[in-house]
């Protein structure tokens, strides 16, 4: 062959090159019912089942077991709400998604089909392997996982007129996950002539012919902070606007149009999605000349020579896979999955895998380029500038060379991303699903409750399985490996050590694979975290899959202590060991098994920062407990757990010491300790002997007082007529101080302060009319007292009642378990419950019972039932001396600082119904906390406790012993005077562990009122944040970010509504934790003052009417809406009916006009009536989807809200005309209010509050530096507007 005709061969093979196509339908990945694919149900708005994949998938920075396919052209790894709260919204979601065409799509009545599946198809993962090799040339990425979803010939969503036919606009595109333990790659697939329509139209438009591009890309979602707060996640958007949609099939980037290729995921570290970078523009071909050869030039030789020119010649059956360096993608589908009888697509000369540019330099800049339109930064370096949204907020973050990494603050523990606070203990909620096998039997488990609990000052974890079916509660028992990931999680640390949690925060992977001998069942358990909720609790996903042994019903399985060697890698701990287990029943006696743990925990590790040191640690299991009760069908493990290096270990901490058990081990270096006699106690610490304080004259006891001597303390005891004053140090004459200031019901006489005994005449009280009983309870009042009695369906002790149906959860005090609603049992609930079961279950008739609150804690008021008296009490339960009052009394304050009943003064309408001489008798001691936990657990043990059982031991004062033992063993430890263990005393030895005494609990004052501090003079922002109340001042309508500060602080409320009387300058504000509407003025020093406390549920939304001087306010749980007087009285309901859930509620005082929302998921509505409660309307109800915020605009005279389901701010007349969209990009908005021509609203995704200007010109923020939800806002001005 001469040299021109190969220049013109090489001229028409560049002309060919030039000519590029789009992918063709055929040459998308195999899909179809053939290939093993699911269809997801026809409909315009369907979710797939869930689909669990083998392997976890990277998704950004985390792990994901799940996966969802959805009808709007999208793929999520958790289940999708409801279209109208994502589908005509911007990116990014609330939520995960991986979205190659968000758009309102349907299905509906055969209109195209959606298939899904996962696969290991050796062709498919080559195929995908060699794609991403195109687009990352650089990348050393084998997948071992694929996900595909295909949506064939699907349509849009449209309203079909009698005047309109359907559209024939059909689209076909596809999305491949190829994943594999460390990275995630994604393909979109755009087939030549598979996009015929580019978005879809809204479904609430309002008449207006608008239509909304469809949104490409990927979204994290939000991401979980402390308590309430959230934030949005990293997201990347892929199209804009119509053309950039268009442009998915007109354009690729790796080398092919319609073909688009993402790094989506990676283990170590993720910031961002990573797009290919080799961009193809699809270009119409020229006219190409046929080639003419003369038949005497043509050889042998130029043929083998042309062939090994064109691979493509090559013979289209073979199977040889070429090497990744050459342009793969034709032998690629070459080699797909093909349905049988049909031959595999043959490959075209002018196919877009062709690739000859390191041949010879084509002239492709002849053909212009389009703006590229993938949002992306080419500057990828992590700094805390950018990211630092990253870290807790609990923790710093610093900048190194690479990019940066979060550390936890001092006094918190945790990876910096994730930060818990020292000592505090811990919860965890999770679910538990699964098939497991037992004895030929598949039990499934669908999505069970699991809760634990953690006492991390001493490594104790307690975890609890709830309706677990009784054959596989029996046969899990042995399986304290899943609550075991708690335990190393939480385990107590030795010095230099670190618990799980330090290094893999809140979000992790645990996968472990059970194996049992001699059986040889399998059983794998995969545990996810996500994350810490908004309760800062961890939610960790379990799943359970595969066989275990057969334990007969009734049986108990006893695990020993046993140690596990853990080996830590960047991003990777592992360990393997092997633990025995005891099966005790009555068929078969007691019977030895043994099982093999491998795990591997995957997490997200900070390369950036200095790498820990940390190989290898040990942890030390040392007390197991594990029980299934079958009439609960509650599965639980109980676990202590320690965490420190391998080897020897210091005898301080192994017990393994021989110091005296009333001093101290002070551990030295290695194996190395001191014995220090503990405080009251004088030796050398191996034999120390008590001091007597009393003798010595060391003793700190007053005048009318006498010192009794104990084991390492003394106490001080009143004389006979003297008690304990309100210090509980000082002895006071009891009479006096009982009688000191009374008056009688004659304003013509009254008791002298000094005289010894007063005689006082009281009319009866109706106390009912306080409504002092629970919510679901009666009250029954009764000659100088009342009954509590919980209505049918509750029970409890009038005070505090509970469903009889609620859940429980246990806590455990070392070996026993108590089981109440919701969370473990406070010291009020162990008291009172254990004197309503009386002997034998029956209450002792005309016992006191002592009345907790909601938290479990004892209410400040304490009366008894039979006798009618009442008094105050500490948060220990104990009498506060001199409140006591008797029956018919005026209750008196016991929350104001040096209350006693001396300051209680009897109105002069009393009138004379009975005369009572009042004495104050004294008491030997009030019972301690020991000892009602020592007399509860006597009566759970039916009185005759077993030598293992624990018996709390108390001294002569009813106070802890310092040591505690199991029964007559020698399983001994310290406690501190709360009888809670103290952490490394622990001991199993004949010498019992050195502990130091414990002493009498201090005094309790009860804690200072808040106060007001006041805001600075003009107009500020008031807001609602929880547990305070904010202040961010106005200058004009500018924010004054840097005199923001707090107004109130409400420590265990949650402000969530929030108004402004200007009248008499006092905030309202609804409190959803405390049930009760309260207020303050604004002025130095004010108090709070309770003005609604009675049969509120969950008060929110609440408005002021400074005309007629009203409240009003709604509740969620019992839809009302009520109103009152300003201070409470003239209390009245105005609606209930109709409502499903209210929230925000205003009043136009020029009008009487009041305006509400109701955020119905199914039909929301702001609706308006007169003040008095007449002419109710509907004034809204289409186009709003969460209507949270509302405000009355005065300078329009229009009422505007904030939905956060539309992400728009709208107003309307009060006519109902005039409607109009003032803003339509917000994000989450709570409440607002309106002030001059701005509009001010809380924000649930930024935490803050945002400013907008009606004319749209300006906009700001402002985020308080302690970051969590705020609720309700106002504005305070100097005067009234």
């Amino acid at each position: 062959m001469t040299w021109d005709k190969i220049a013109l061969f090489f001229l028409q093979l560049s002309w060919t090159v030039q000519h590029v196509t789009a992918i063709h339908r055929h040459d998308i990945y195999p899909y179809g019912m053939f290939y093993g694919d699911v269809t997801l149900q026809e409909g315009d708005d369907e979710t797939s089942e869930v689909t669990t994949l083998t392997k976890p998938m990277y998704f950004y920075e985390t792990s994901f077991t799940n996966l969802y396919v959805a009808t709007n052209g999208i793929i999520s790894t958790q289940d999708l709400p409801m279209e109208k709260q994502y589908v005509d919204d911007g990116f990014p979601t609330d939520f995960p998604v991986i979205a190659p065409f968000l758009a309102d799509i349907d299905t509906s009545k055969g209109k195209g089909s959606i298939f899904y599946r996962q696969t290991e198809s050796p062709t498919v993962l080559k195929r995908a392997e060699a794609d991403v090799k195109r687009g990352f040339p650089d990348a050393t990425f084998t997948p071992t996982h694929a996900f595909i979803a295909t949506w064939e010939n699907v349509s849009a969503y449209e309203e079909v007129t009698r005047s309109s036919s359907p559209s024939s606009r059909i689209n076909t595109f596809q999305v491949v996950l190829a994943y594999n333990e460390k990275d995630t790659y994604a393909l979109f697939l755009y087939p030549e002539d598979g996009l015929q329509f580019f978005g879809t139209r809204p479904k609430e438009s309002y008449n207006v012919e608008i239509e909304l591009p469809a949104r490409v890309g990927f979204t994290r979602g939000e991401l979980s902070f402390l308590f309430f707060s959230r934030t949005e996640g990293p997201y990347y958007s892929v199209t804009s606007n119509e053309q950039s949609v268009k442009n998915l099939y007109q354009k690729g980037n790796i080398g092919e149009p319609g073909v688009w290729l993402f790094h989506i995921g990676n283990r170590y570290s993720f910031q961002n999605v990573i797009p290919a970078q080799h961009e193809t523009v699809l270009t119409k071909a020229p006219p190409v000349l046929d080639a003419v050869f003369p038949d005497e030039d043509y050889t042998e030789t130029d043929e083998e020579e042309y062939d090994r020119i064109d691979p493509d010649f090559q013979d289209p059956s073979t199977t040889e896979f070429l090497e990744p360096e050459q342009d793969s993608s034709l032998l690629e589908r070459l080699n797909q999955e093909v349905p049988l009888g049909q031959s595999p697509p043959q490959p075209s000369v002018s196919g877009p895998g062709f690739d000859f540019t390191s041949l010879f330099k084509s002239n492709l800049s002849l053909f212009p380029l389009s703006p590229a339109v993938i949002h992306y930064s080419t500057d990828n370096k992590e700094t805390c500038e950018r990211f630092q949204q990253q870290c807790s907020q609990n923790a710093h973050c610093t900048d190194y060379s690479t990019g940066f990494c979060c550390h936890c603050s001092s006094g918190f523990y945790g990876n910096g991303r994730h930060c818990l606070p020292n000592g505090a203990p811990h919860r965890v909620n999770g679910k538990v699903r699964g098939t497991v096998l037992v004895g030929g039997t598949a039990v499934q488990l669908d999505r069970i409750n699991l809760h634990a609990y953690i006492v991390v000052g001493d490594g104790r974890a307690y975890t609890a399985i709830s309706e677990v079916p009784e054959p596989v509660g029996w046969a899990l028992m042995p399986m304290a490996p899943i609550g075991g990931l708690f335990g190393w999680l939480f385990a107590l640390e030795l010095p230099n050590s670190l618990n799980g949690f330090s290094i893999t925060g809140a979000e992790f992977t645990r996968h472990a694979d059970v194996t049992f001998y001699p059986g040889n069942q399998r059983l794998s358990i995969i545990q996810t975290a996500m994350g810490l909720d908004n309760q800062n609790y961890l939610n960790v996903d379990t799943h359970l899959q595969g066989s275990v042994p057969f334990i007969p019903p009734g049986a108990t399985v006893q695990i020993e202590p046993f140690k596990d060697t853990y080996h830590y890698y960047p991003s990777l701990i592992t360990s393997t060991s092997v633990r025995e287990f005891t099966v005790v029943s009555a068929e078969n006696g007691a019977e030895t098994h043994t099982f093999q743990v491998k795990q591997n925990i995957t997490y997200r590790d900070c390369n950036h920062g200095p790498r820990s040191e940390l190989e290898t640690q040990e942890l030390r299991m040392e007390r197991i407990f594990v029980m299934y009760v079958k009439e609960e069908r509650i599965l639980r493990y109980a676990i202590t757990n320690k965490i420190g290096p391998l080897g020897d270990v210091n005898p301080c901490y192994s017990g393994n010491h021989d110091c005296d058990t009333t001093a101290q081990c002070v551990p030295a270096e290695g194996q190395l300790f001191l014995c220090q006699c503990a405080t009251g106690y004088r030796g050398d610490g191996r034999n120390c002997y008590d001091v007597d304080e009393c003798a010595e004259g060391l003793s700190s006891c007053g005048a009318h007082s006498y010192c009794m001597n104990l084991p390492g303390s003394h106490r001080c005891q009143c004389e006979s007529g003297f008690e304990f004053g309100f210090d509980g140090r000082t002895c006071q004459d009891e009479q006096l101080k009982n009688t000191r200031g009374h008056r009688t019901v004659n304003s013509s006489s009254s008791c002298s302060v000094h005289s010894a005994l007063c005689f006082v005449v009281r009319a009866d009280v109706d106390e009912c009319r306080d409504q002092p009983c629970h919510t679901h309870a009666l009250c029954s009042n009764s000659p100088g007292s009342f009954q509590c009695q919980c209505r049918p369906g509750y029970h409890g002790d009038g005070f505090l009642c509970h469903p009889q149906n609620g859940s429980c959860f246990p806590k455990f005090y070392n070996i026993w378990f108590i089981c109440i609603e919701g969370r473990p049992k406070t010291q009020c609930e162990q008291h009172r419950d254990s004197l309503q079961s009386g002997n034998g279950g029956v209450p002792l008739i005309g016992a006191f019972i002592p009345q907790c609150d909601e938290e479990g804690q004892y209410r400040p008021q304490q009366c008894h039932g039979s006798t009618g008296h009442c008094w105050c009490v500490d948060s220990r339960g104990q009498e506060r001396a001199g409140t006591r009052t008797p029956p018919g009394a005026p209750r008196i304050n016991c929350d104001e600082p040096g209350t006693t009943a001396a300051h209680i003064v009897f109105p002069v309408s009393y009138q004379v119904s009975s005369m009572k001489q009042v004495f104050m008798t004294p008491t030997q001691h009030p019972e301690t906390v020991c000892e009602r936990w020592r007399a509860s657990l006597l009566q759970q043990y039916g009185g005759q406790p077993e030598s293992h059982h624990y018996l709390p031991q108390c001294d002569s004062a009813g106070e802890f012993n310092p040591v505690q033992c199991y029964g007559d063993s020698s399983y001994c430890w310290c406690v501190d005077q709360n009888g809670r263990e103290v952490p490394g005393t622990r001991s199993h030895d004949a010498v019992k562990p050195a502990c130091i005494p414990t002493v009498a609990p201090p005094t309790m004052h009860p804690l200072p009122r808040p106060d007001v501090t006041p805001p600075p003079t003009g107009t500020s922002l008031l807001y609602a944040q929880g547990q305070q109340i904010g202040v961010l001042p106005l200058n004009g309508t500018q924010m004054d970010k840097q005199r923001s500060s707090v107004l109130l602080a409400l420590h265990g409320s949650i402000v969530v509504g929030i108004d402004y009387d200007c009248r008499e300058r006092k905030v309202y504000w609804s409190d959803l934790a405390g049930r009760t509407i309260s207020r303050a003025s604004l002025e130095p020093g004010s108090e709070p003052e309770i003005i609604i406390n009675t049969a509120l549920t969950s008060p929110e939304g609440l408005a002021i009417d400074a005309a007629r001087r009203r409240l009003f306010w709604v509740d969620s749980t019992s839809d009302k809406i009520e109103t009152a007087n300003l201070d409470g009285s003239d209390r009245r309901v105005l609606f209930d009916t109709d409502l499903v859930n209210p929230r925000a509620i205003v009043v136009d005082s020029r009008t009487g006009t009041l305006y509400w929302t109701d955020w119905n998921r199914e039909a929301p509505k702001i609706e308006s009536s007169s003040v008095d409660g007449q002419n109710r309307r509907v004034l809204v109800q289409d186009g709003i989807g969460l209507p949270n915020a509302l405000t009355y605009d005065s300078t329009t005279r229009q009422v505007c809200w904030a939905d956060a389901g539309t992400k728009r701010l709208e107003c309307i007349s009060p006519n109902g005309t005039g409607r109009r969209v003032v803003h339509s990009d917000l994000s989450y908005p709570f409440s607002m209010v309106a002030f001059a021509n701005h509009y001010y609203y809380t924000d649930w995704r930024r935490d803050g509050v945002i400013a907008l200007s009606r004319d749209k010109q300006s906009t700001d923020e402002h985020l308080p530096d302690q970051r969590s939800h705020l609720y309700g806002i106002t504005v305070a001005p100097p005067h009234c507007l």
